[in-house]
């Protein structure tokens, strides 16, 4: 494939989001869409209260465009399209309801378990219908192991936990969009060389998009992406790598999302079972906050771990 594409793909998104950020956030601000901010959490967070979300709308939509531009209409396109849209879609709605009708948890817990596995089991549909392989490579190694039909209850765990995980992490200024773009890029390496033609100009496009959301939503945010993006994002990602066939490499370039969840568990676990917690607050970066770092501080290390993570998947997917 013609690096050259890649690039534009990257270029495209990235002008969309520009396009795209002074249009809504206003819209987003008459329309009083804004965040409601956890009294329990960082205290330097409160002012943040009433700051717009959902802007997700704008990263999905400057994808959106540059894919439709840029790729072939495969099987594969239309297995990025459902994920991402699909889950950033359920996103929509959680906080289209917390905002709205002023519920703070959204969708209940059913209903969004519900709207995610409606479209994975579309996915894994559509999975079946191209004949993607069910074999799964151990990165590093020669080994494969055939899962056969136990393959797609595997991408259905795997797209929740991806989309949780990347969710979980969306809590301070600029921390997902900086991460998910470092992630995308080492996809996008691995879909060249994979020739997997979609996944890599998906992956450059929401690298593209993400980095012009981060023009608003570095500290301090104009705009937060909201479940709208977080979900788009993960669902997205966990696809690109079902299609690279890096499914287990996700763990290690998506790293810091796999922090980010594991202090999530082990700060509930730890809470119901011993009473006590291991973190000041989780997920771990809001820990990290309340031990005295500025929120740039910790955004900007998040990002420097999650390179270091993208590295060595890199390294292992040769």
């Amino acid at each position: 494939m013609d690096v050259k594409v890649i690039l534009l793909s990257i270029g495209a998104s990235f002008m969309l989001a520009l396009l795209f950020g002074p249009l809504f956030i206003p819209l987003l601000k008459r329309l009083k869409f804004g965040q409601q901010i956890r009294t329990d959490g960082p205290q330097s967070h409160l002012k943040k209260s009433g700051t717009p979300t959902m802007g997700g709308i704008i990263i999905m939509l400057a994808v959106l465009l540059a894919f439709l531009k840029f790729s072939d209409k495969t099987s594969s396109f239309w297995v990025l399209l459902v994920a991402s849209l699909g889950f950033g879609l359920v996103g929509f709605l959680d906080d289209y309801i917390k905002i709205v009708f002023k519920r703070s948890l959204g969708l209940t817990a059913m209903q969004k378990l519900v709207g995610q596995l409606i479209f994975s089991v579309i996915i894994c549909v559509l999975l079946y219908q191209m004949n993607h392989s069910t074999v799964i490579g151990i990165p590093g190694t020669s080994a494969e192991l055939d899962f056969g039909w136990f393959y797609y209850p595997f991408v259905v765990i795997m797209l929740f936990a991806t989309t949780n995980a990347v969710n979980f992490t969306d809590g301070v200024d600029g921390l997902l969009a900086g991460t998910g773009a470092v992630a995308f890029t080492a996809f996008a390496i691995l879909a060249l060389h994979a020739s997997e033609h979609e996944s890599a100009i998906f992956s450059a496009t929401m690298i593209g998009a993400m980095l012009g959301f981060l023009i608003f939503n570095a500290h301090p945010a104009k705009v937060f992406m909201g479940d709208t993006g977080s979900l788009g994002i993960g669902g997205g990602m966990a696809a690109v790598a079902i299609l690279t066939k890096t499914e287990i490499l996700l763990v290690i370039i998506g790293g810091v999302f796999v922090l980010e969840m594991l202090s999530v568990i082990l700060q509930v676990g730890s809470f119901k079972l011993r009473g006590k917690r291991i973190f000041k607050m989780s997920p771990i970066h809001h820990h990290f906050e309340l031990s005295g770092w500025s929120e740039w501080k910790v955004v900007t290390s998040f990002w420097f771990v999650g390179i270091v993570f993208a590295a060595i998947g890199l390294l292992l997917g040769r």
